[in-house]
């Protein structure tokens, strides 16, 4: 749920930039389609009634619709600010892979996060995490919507999505083709 605060932030930091609402319509992201598909599987995936369903093929199916989305973005690595996601998407994976498909928690930081869903979680404390400085190491505090444990590839990624939406309303508009001689 952290990018959620990097969608407003990044229209935000547009607007204040000089930047218009109407050119994000000119992002063009080539494999837009398979990064909803991977972000939405893992919606479902956390929901109770499917990881009962799926049970232990959750963590493989977790794996799968996480590299997806990393192959959808660096498909449009090249897009201001898609690197930085790159990089955030491509931590997670690391950590989530190294952990057998989960992705550990510091338990201090899940402690403090509540309303967690009792199903199927992304996030599980590990006594000896591999890869530890790439996991869930931080919590927003419970007091604000969406709360939850994160990672420093997160953190990148919002930063990155944040960084996509500013100057996606900032570009200008493609210069139109020059005659042909």
């Amino acid at each position: 749920m952290f990018i959620l605060y990097a969608i407003p932030i990044g229209i935000l930091a547009g607007l204040a930039l000089g930047g218009r609402l109407g050119r994000l319509g000119d992002l063009r992201l080539r494999w837009a389609p398979l990064a909803v598909l991977g972000l939405l599987v893992q919606v479902v995936l956390f929901a109770d009634p499917v990881s009962a369903v799926v049970g232990d093929a959750a963590p493989a199916i977790y794996v799968g619709s996480t590299a997806a989305v990393l192959v959808a973005v660096l498909r449009d690595v090249r897009v201001p600010g898609m690197a930085v996601i790159a990089l955030g998407a491509a931590s997670n994976l690391a950590a989530i892979v190294a952990n057998g498909g989960y992705m550990p928690a510091d338990p201090a930081a899940l402690a403090s996060v509540v309303d967690l869903s009792p199903g199927y979680s992304n996030s599980v404390v590990v006594a000896d995490p591999a890869l530890r400085p790439l996991t869930d190491l931080y919590a927003l505090p419970a007091a604000i919507p969406f709360a939850n444990v994160f990672s420093v590839g997160d953190v990148l990624i919002g930063v990155g999505v944040a960084f996509t939406i500013a100057f996606a309303m900032r570009a200008a508009p493609p210069a139109p083709a020059a005659p042909a001689a």
